[in-house]
């Protein structure tokens, strides 16, 4: 997989037992057009990822698909609410099964990769290793919302907090008071 990946589009379908058998490499763009549910996720629109996969038979005779993901996205900062560039970059390594009782004997260096019988979307894949890649949270990596912002609201909580009288008051006299 030392090749880098072309400007050509990816291949949306193919056939990967067929690949593996074949020992084929695939390379090429993926547009963020063509990945709906992470471009829900994300908020700027135009971004390209480049993609590398590689279909092989492993040692164990089991069918792999390995490969990279790498792009930049845009999203929402959650200090500051405003547009933050995000470079996001994913391995992938996926075992290619027929069905969930291939996939339960399955290594545990592997994640699975269901399939049917015939071609299948490899955008799918792509577009799914890229949302798992996405940050829980997004932010800037400098002070983007200045620190007063964060401590003008505290000192008059702790005013109104003071102000209020303390239902428990009473129970704390009472509790001071010795036994007879």
């Amino acid at each position: 997989m030392s090749q880098a990946p072309s400007s050509k589009p990816l291949p949306r379908r193919g056939d990967p037992r067929k690949y593996a058998q074949q020992g084929v490499e695939l390379a090429g763009i993926v547009a963020l057009e063509a990945l709906p549910r992470l471009r829900d996720a994300v908020a700027g629109e135009g971004a390209e990822f480049s993609a590398l996969l590689s279909f092989r038979v492993d040692e164990q005779g089991k069918r792999v698909l390995e490969g990279s993901v790498e792009g930049v996205v845009s999203v929402i900062c959650q200090r500051c609410l405003e547009p933050v560039d995000l470079p996001l970059s994913c391995h992938i390594r996926l075992g290619i099964m027929w069905g969930e009782d291939q996939a339960r004997a399955l290594s545990r260096d592997l994640d699975p990769w269901i399939v049917g019988e015939g071609q299948a979307d490899l955008y799918e894949i792509v577009e799914e290793e890229l949302l798992l890649s996405l940050p829980a949270v997004a932010y800037h990596d400098y002070a983007c919302v200045a620190e007063e912002k964060f401590v003008s609201e505290a000192p008059e909580a702790a005013r109104a907090q003071e102000s209020k009288p303390n239902p428990f008051q009473v129970l704390e006299q009472l509790k001071g008071t010795p036994k007879k």
